[in-house]
């Protein structure tokens, strides 16, 4: 009989608090389900309407070579460049190599101030190697 006491008061108890925490001095349920709302969307992604291009062909030889080292405007990108020519010109001894040095943003420069420039060097080299400073 007094397990049953026990029991009986410990879920009074239980229900009480229940209640107090959710706020409401009468007991309606413990548990609020929330309301969930759903968006479906479809699998297909929309289609870029620029077609794709593969990749330049890659050289079988530096050896006797126009390369283009283009440096972009921050601070580590020269020395990087230089690093490249030197160690190109320690493999490839004949190779001629043409440095494009960036002082504006790359988006910038390249697409607007110096856009022509940058076409014509850009066209006249067998390969680029980029610099980013970072």
């Amino acid at each position: 009989m007094l397990r049953l006491i026990k029991f009986t008061a410990m879920m009074v108890f239980t229900i009480m608090a229940a209640s107090s925490c959710t706020g409401d001095s009468s007991v309606q349920s413990v548990v609020a389900v929330p309301e969930t709302q759903y968006e479906v969307l479809g699998p297909w992604a929309e289609v870029d309407p620029i077609p794709l291009r593969g990749i330049s062909a890659r050289l079988d030889s530096l050896a006797g070579k126009k390369i283009g080292l283009f440096a972009n405007f921050k601070r580590a990108a020269k020395p990087i460049a230089a690093e490249v020519e030197r160690r190109l010109k320690e493999r490839f001894p004949d190779i001629e190599t043409s440095l494009f040095d960036s002082t504006l943003p790359n988006v910038c420069e390249t697409e607007t101030v110096n856009k022509e420039e940058f076409t014509a060097w850009a066209n006249e080299m067998d390969a680029v190697v980029g610099a980013v400073g970072d």
